[in-house]
């Protein structure tokens, strides 16, 4: 891989990151400038103080130089105050921003992202990649560009004391410089595959956590333990090979220096019994050394920050380059308010090439009326209902709603008009009643209301010690399964689509709460075209049209009573489920 950033990181390093902050920037090196230049006058004073004042006598001499150097102290000092306030608070804003920018396009990317990527690792990488971007604002950039700076101006004050001495000093520093180079081509892999790692690891933790219940329950504390504990032994595998390439790096810095000191103090010796140089330069001339070789020496820790900065741009802007799924150019069209007249035309899809889940999908549904799919598990139910819903499109065919092709339309004017219940029944920590208004914030509580008793969730609610504004724990864990169920299936009447999708929208209720549910349907679902997927048999007697599904094909289709009749598929499988 290589070491140096990549064009996306670089460019959107500048596009995003250092241009809009342009003006902020230009002051932040303002502010350096001033810093290190206040820093350079107690070296610079340092050669009259020993070779005027004290090798001269001239006391006239030193209430000046120490008024000077305690302005100087009190420049460099404010203007590090500035700095600091200024960029690194900018540095946090910036990785705010940046964290809602991921995490917005994140949301948008297409939903056969999230089923190929665990939620845990997404998370990783919106929180954990931007966090070393702070350098590219922040103390990294003031480091590496004030030390830039105090090497200059500490490398024109050596030049004018001895060119020898300051030749004879860079040849170590020039060593180290190639050293440091080689060392920060192996470091950027090496955090790169950190955050890899990282986002693996967090991904793995958040799967645990959500499914503890699980874990405890088939006795497997300590399996999991040692998955989690591989894993943070990877990360500190990486942690280590780069704290060791960090330390070496550090330390022949450190190495260098010493060289580069001796070599000076030696020659500088010489120089002065020879009275080619005065106790004062030499003085001097080292302390500017230290201000030329303190930066390069720190050049590790600040390389290691830049490094890691642009490991994490580089993959985020791996992330942020992934077109979201409603960038597809073809999607021009509008959808109108719907009717619901639905048209498959010949659909095919698959998720893996060669292996279709769908095959030659053709039925028409009128608007209002009501389709069921049933079917064996993995013969394509819900792989239909996620084409209706436009979360996947076909690869073959159409879908159509009332005359318009689907994979033209803008999601939010289509998705707006829809309405899902799907088989995860995915409630927020909150209330009830935030989690029936999620999909229709500006419901009244009078709606919010109809739509619980349209669902039957006020014959539960109310037993409850606050009604529907009990606090039903993440994911709704403190309700029962059909519990939950019925409170989706109100969030998805409130939202008063056009077209309603229903995955297995009765499959965790019990006899009593399906009861509940079939007594309302046919009042609820009036006017809306609904698909409805279900392997209980009892919830879609009643449908306009049954789509019996196997291994990607319709095999059968038509009412209730005719598909009876015809003694196939759909009849085994409803003798079947009444015998259970």
């Amino acid at each position: 891989m290589a070491s140096r950033p990549s064009r996306a990181s670089l460019r959107h390093a500048f596009q995003e990151i250092i241009w809009p902050r342009r003006r902020l920037v230009l002051i932040g090196l303002l502010l350096i400038l001033v810093n290190r230049a206040s820093g350079m006058v107690l070296p610079a004073s340092t050669r009259y103080l020993i070779d005027d004042v004290l090798g001269q006598e001239r006391g006239d001499l030193l209430g000046p130089i120490l008024i000077g150097l305690v302005a100087a102290a009190a420049v460099a000092a404010g203007s590090s105050f500035m700095l600091t306030k200024l960029l690194s608070v900018e540095a946090q804003l910036l990785i705010a921003e940046l964290r809602a920018q991921v995490q917005r396009h994140v949301l948008r990317l297409p939903v056969r992202h999230f089923e190929e990527t665990k939620s845990g690792e997404l998370v990783s990488r919106i929180m954990n990649d931007v966090e070393g971007v702070r350098n590219l604002v922040g103390t990294g950039l003031v480091q590496l560009v004030g030390g830039v700076l105090t090497a200059v101006f500490a490398l024109f004050f050596l030049l004018k004391i001895s060119a020898v001495m300051t030749a004879l000093a860079l040849i170590p520093m020039g060593l180290f410089a190639l050293v440091s180079t080689r060392a920060f081509k192996r470091l950027r892999p090496a955090f790169r595959e950190r955050g890899k790692i990282q986002a693996e690891v967090t991904g793995r933790l958040t799967e645990a956590l959500g499914g503890i219940r699980i874990i405890k329950g088939f006795h497997a504390l300590e399996r999991e333990n040692e998955i989690f504990r591989a894993g943070v032994m990877r990360i500190f595998e990486n942690i280590r090979a780069t704290l060791t390439t960090t330390a070496a790096v550090t330390s022949l810095g450190s190495f260098f220096v010493g060289i580069a000191s001796v070599v000076i103090l030696g020659y500088g010796g010489h120089l002065i019994l020879e009275d080619a140089l005065t106790v004062g330069e030499l003085f001097s001339f080292t302390l500017f050394l230290a201000f030329l070789v303190g930066p390069i020496v720190q050049m590790a820790n600040i390389g290691t920050q830049m490094t890691e900065a642009f490991a994490g741009l580089d993959r985020t802007a791996e992330l942020l380059d992934q077109p979201g799924e409603d960038d597809d150019p073809a999607r021009t069209l509008t959808m109108p308010p719907i009717a619901g007249h639905v048209v498959f035309e010949g659909v095919t899809f698959a998720y893996d090439e060669g292996k279709p889940v769908l095959q030659d999908i053709t039925f028409e549904v009128a608007p209002g009326q009501v389709v069921a799919m049933v079917g064996s598990s993995g013969s394509g139910k819900s792989t239909l209902a996620a084409l209706a819903a436009t979360f996947l499109t076909p690869d073959l065919g159409r879908v159509l709603v009332d005359g318009v092709d689907l994979s033209k339309v803008e999601l939010a004017s289509y998705r707006s008009q829809l309405g899902l219940v799907l088989q995860d029944e995915f409630l927020f920590d909150g209330t009830i009643r935030e989690n029936l208004a999620f999909a229709r914030p500006d419901a009244t509580d009078a709606d919010i209301e109809q739509a619980a008793r349209g669902a039957y969730v006020d014959e539960f609610a109310d037993r409850l010690p606050d009604g529907l504004d009990t606090i039903i724990g993440e994911r709704g864990v403190k309700l029962s399964g059909g519990q939950r169920q019925r409170v989706t299936i109100a969030r998805a009447l409130l939202a008063s689509p056009r077209i309603l999708l229903l995955d297995e929208a009765t499959s965790s209720l019990d006899t009593e709460s399906e009861s509940f549910i079939q007594s309302s349907l046919e009042e609820l679902l009036r006017g809306r075209t609904t698909f409805v997927i279900a392997h209980r048999l009892s919830t879609i007697q009643r449908a306009d049209l049954i789509l019996v599904i196997e291994e990607g094909r319709i095999v059968e289709r038509g009412r209730h009573e005719q598909l009876m009749q015809l003694g196939g598929r759909y009849h085994r499988l409803q003798t079947l489920q009444a015998r259970i």
